[in-house]
């Protein structure tokens, strides 16, 4: 696993720059999207990482806000390095653009903060689980797409356990534990897949149990995807079946770290989390 940069994140912070650059030469979104030739809705794309742009529109913008070398040769070599392709990429049609958004800025992430209210993480999903998820997920699918996503969500694991993985934090809901996916051996093999990856040294799981009662995010999974030099891509992911969510005011990040803190103090320790997991596999 490379060290460096994901294409994703780096279109994200091209477009970060490319914003300040516009907002301190005093210049409108409509004026640089004019001076491009394309729709401010084009530009705002380009500005949230969300879209690719051109070295010929890197290089316009330098020229509208008076941006001079070094400077516009570093911006138009970040432009090239976020026009690369990642691993997921190969899986085309297969994953919708906002999965493999996020799945780039997750590739890219020094820390992950994550609840889960219904399901096990996908980083942790066996084969077999994540099958049977997906099945559920898509029963129109055939047996080819419905290999190509169970692969997909495998491939994502990898970094998990390479040099660069990043610190894992997760707080499972206990109904995650509870819900028979995929039918009990099944669910035996996640709950101890579950027990292994736990030991790794960079992650944490904890258990959030129905005896905690109420909390802010009952019944709503999240992500807090942190990273450590580029403290102003901090976002919380919320996902649904259609799309996904960012929040990336710093309130709104502050709001969930809270959140999870919160969750955090009130689930059981990591070695009571992992007794419960021993014993409900057992009686399966």
């Amino acid at each position: 696993m490379s060290a460096t940069r994901g294409p994703t994140v780096r279109r994200r912070q091209l477009g970060l720059e490319l914003r300040r650059l516009r907002e301190t030469a005093g210049k409108t979104p409509r004026e640089a999207a004019d001076w491009l030739e394309i729709s401010t809705s084009t530009l705002s794309k380009i500005e949230l990482g969300r879209q690719a742009i051109k070295g010929t529109h890197v290089r316009l913008l330098t020229q509208l806000y008076g941006v001079g070398a070094p400077d516009a040769d570093t911006l138009l070599r970040l432009a090239r390095d976020a026009n690369q392709r990642g691993w997921w990429a190969a899986y085309g049609a297969t994953v919708p653009d906002w999965v493999r958004t996020y799945v780039g800025l997750e590739e890219d992430a020094s820390e992950l903060w994550v609840y889960e209210s219904g399901l096990m993480l996908g980083l942790f999903q066996t084969p077999a689980y994540a099958e049977a998820i997906t099945a559920a997920a898509h029963p129109e699918a055939g047996a080819d797409e419905l290999a190509r996503l169970v692969a997909f969500r495998t491939a994502r694991q990898e970094r998990l356990f390479g040099d660069w993985a990043p610190s894992l934090r997760v707080v499972l809901d206990e109904a995650v534990l509870h819900r028979l996916v995929g039918g009990p051996t099944v669910m035996r093999e996640q709950l101890d897949h579950l027990t292994e990856v736990a030991q790794l040294p960079h992650v944490t799981v904890s258990v959030h149990p129905f005896s905690a009662g109420a909390h802010s995010s009952i019944g709503s999974a999240f992500t807090l995807l942190r990273f450590a030099d580029t403290l102003g891509m901090n976002c919380v992911y919320l996902e649904n079946d259609r799309g996904a969510l960012y929040l990336e005011r710093p309130a709104d990040v502050d709001r969930y770290a809270a959140m999870f803190e919160q969750l955090s103090r009130s689930a059981l320790s990591a070695e009571e989390s992992l007794q419960l997991v021993a014993r409900l596999a057992a009686e399966l």
